[in-house]
């Protein structure tokens, strides 16, 4: 993986626990010990992409995209164990 990509991803997991309450660039650059500008570069891929929201205060949430992409990962998970399911009862 990319060390772009390492730290793109490394800012999207800092913004966990912060769905309340937002998080700032300088608190986000502490936790990940890149700078201020480093991080918001990073922000601005993750609200490009969809996957982090900026408040009128400027400060950063993890979006919906995440509900989004795990509820759709559930229904895959759930259709495949029904047709597994399906297909065991018919080899018994």
């Amino acid at each position: 993986m990319s060390k772009s990509a390492e730290k793109v991803l490394t800012t999207l997991k800092a913004l966990r626990g912060h769905t309340l309450t937002g998080v700032s660039v300088s608190e986000l650059a502490k936790t990940t010990g890149e700078s201020q500008s480093q991080v918001c570069r990073y922000l601005a891929t993750l609200v490009g992409q969809g996957f982090a929201r900026q408040d009128d205060n400027g400060l950063y949430y993890l979006s919906v995209a995440f509900v989004q992409i795990a509820t759709a990962h559930q229904k895959e998970i759930e259709f495949a164990q029904a047709r597994i399911n399906e297909i065991r009862q018919l080899t018994l």
